[in-house]
């Protein structure tokens, strides 16, 4: 007789649907098909197919609940194929669900798959789905998972003016809460209306990848195609902003390449190797990204996370920049045509990083100005976590 595997880890949709909290209730999920199992099954379709409840809509964030829309392309609200019932989409005509949506439903429940990075817009989406909750009573239960750096304190923290959709929320760039955890600490200290409850994981610590009987991966968005494109997005992210340097969304790797047609492979790695930053370590790197072939192809670097630990992604990145307009002019990173400076300076929350490059800054400097930022966050956040830093 074979003995019954026992599963050491689990995710939050294994303790709401042991928790018997949706039992005749008629039910909201937002979420996408990243939310799975470890068997691979969907937190939606685990949803559908419990008969103590009903399923009675499906809400989708940026890229949409089936995930293949492009960053920033508006999606439309629609059918589910199968199921026959609403997949609203909170990343077209609105963004926030509609009070009448949630008016139909005892519950709201958000399961997805977040990465813990400011401009990596779900948790913009877990803050409207919370405002317009307290707004209508309705009660929302967010299920938890893990995010690829658990432990990181990194980039800084949110200027109020520059306050937008991908940067929502008063927090470090990098801010090291899983989404349930980030969803008490927004009850807390911006939405205390909200009729709040979590359903945490099972068997989590605040260890690194790769967690043991951990879900399959599944793209969060179409270009995290990989854990490892998880951990560089923070540090690369920023290039959205300078679009004349590519950062790899267009290969098989994206946000873990850096190359433009003027860089050079072993001279750029060399000057990244020189840093010594924590972490991390670069390779040269030679990539042809599909819009530009049959063009030579880029000499540039590829991006390895060796320690997730200690890496310091916004760090990482702000250093690239800084090397590469060391090597090979400001102007050539800075002073281009198509250069985004307002979208920059929205991804990272403050124009005071950009300024500061512009400025020659050294990156430990800059970096060393959201210490007291951090250390002001840090307190605040220990308050809502939910699993401890297992030690060796």
């Amino acid at each position: 007789m074979s003995k019954t595997h026992k599963i050491s880890f689990q995710p939050g949709i294994e303790s709401l649907l042991q928790s018997g909290i949706m039992d005749g209730q008629r039910m909201g999920l937002v979420s996408h098909l990243a939310a799975v199992d470890q068997r691979g099954t969907t937190s939606a379709q685990r949803l559908h197919d419990d008969v103590r409840s009903t399923l009675a809509c499906l809400m989708g964030p940026e890229h949409g609940f089936f995930g293949v829309a492009a960053a920033g392309d508006h999606c439309q609200s629609q059918r589910h194929p199968d199921w026959h019932i609403p997949i609203h989409s909170l990343y077209g005509e609105t963004r926030k669900p509609r009070h009448a949506w949630l008016r139909k439903l005892d519950l709201v429940i958000v399961d997805l798959q977040d990465l813990g990075c400011r401009p990596y817009t779900y948790v913009s989406t877990l803050k409207l789905v919370l405002e317009a909750a307290a707004e209508t009573g309705t009660p929302v239960t967010v299920a938890d998972r893990p995010i690829p750096l658990p432990r990181t304190i990194d980039g800084p923290l949110l200027d109020p003016r520059f306050e937008s959709f991908v940067s929502a929320i008063p927090a470090p760039m990098v801010y090291g809460m899983t989404p349930a955890e980030t969803a008490l600490w927004l009850q807390k200290t911006m939405i205390p209306s909200v009729q709040l409850s979590v359903a945490p994981m099972q068997q989590y610590t605040r260890n690194l990848m790769p967690i043991p009987s951990a879900p399959p991966f599944m793209r969060p968005s179409p270009s995290i195609v990989s854990r490892e494109s998880a951990l560089c997005f923070p540090a690369t992210v920023c290039f959205e902003g300078l679009p004349h340097i590519d950062h790899g969304r267009q290969t098989a790797m994206p946000f873990q390449l850096i190359g433009a047609p003027w860089t050079r492979a072993q001279p750029l790695a060399d000057a990244m190797t020189a840093c010594n930053l924590p972490g991390v370590v670069f390779h040269p790197h030679l990539y042809s990204p599909p819009n530009l072939a049959p063009r030579r192809p880029f000499s540039g670097i590829r991006i390895t996370v060796t320690d997730p630990a200690v890496f310091k992604p916004v760090l990482t990145g702000i250093t690239i920049l800084h090397t590469l307009a060391g090597l090979y002019g400001r102007d050539r990173v800075w002073n281009r045509k198509h250069l985004r400076p307002d979208f920059f300076d929205k991804l990272l929350g403050t124009d005071h990083v950009r300024l500061a490059l512009l400025d020659s800054t050294s990156p430990t400097t800059i970096a060393a100005e959201w210490a007291v930022g951090h250390r002001t966050f840090i307190k605040q956040r220990s308050a809502y976590l939910l699993y401890k830093l297992e030690k060796a």
